[in-house]
């Protein structure tokens, strides 16, 4: 029982430790020059949708939730939005190349088709990034349309 309470005890000093080494969670600012919603001047369901199901990961306008200010929970987050940014970052779209824009507007319709974005993970806990059929839909046209007439 000894051991029990002693493995306990540094469990929860390790945990208490660990919050006092957060994790940065500065957005980088945003030229609205070169924000994906804002240089291709979206429709504005469009706008919602991708600032609802796909910014928070993959634009500098992430909104960091309540529980990821709690470590190691906040790793995880940080660590998903660092991929997410690396991948594609909306934010920053206008700087994009021509055929990488091509390449991630076909990506992103695989993952919106393959129902593997939003990452089911992110949608228990952000219910307004739960696509429904029809959105999805309608995220898959735009982007299927923007890859037909080359206006990325």
């Amino acid at each position: 029982m000894k051991i029990a309470k002693k493995i306990i005890f540094w469990t929860l000093v390790a945990f208490a430790l660990i919050q006092f080494f957060p994790i940065d969670r500065t957005n980088q600012p945003v030229d609205t020059k070169v924000n994906f919603v804002d240089a291709r001047k979206s429709p504005e369901k469009i706008r919602t949708l991708l600032k609802n199901a796909c910014y928070d990961c993959h634009s500098n306008e992430t909104v960091y939730p309540k529980y990821a200010f709690i470590a190691p929970v906040s790793w995880s987050v940080k660590s998903h939005v660092n991929e997410g940014r690396e991948h594609l970052n909306f934010s920053v779209w206008g700087t994009y190349n021509k055929d990488l824009k091509e390449n991630m507007l076909t990506k992103s319709v695989q993952t919106i088709q393959n129902k593997t974005m939003p990452m089911p993970g992110y949608i228990v806990y952000h219910k307004e990034a739960n696509l429904s059929e029809a959105e999805r839909a309608l995220l898959i046209q735009y982007f299927e349309e923007m890859l037909k007439t080359k206006t990325y």
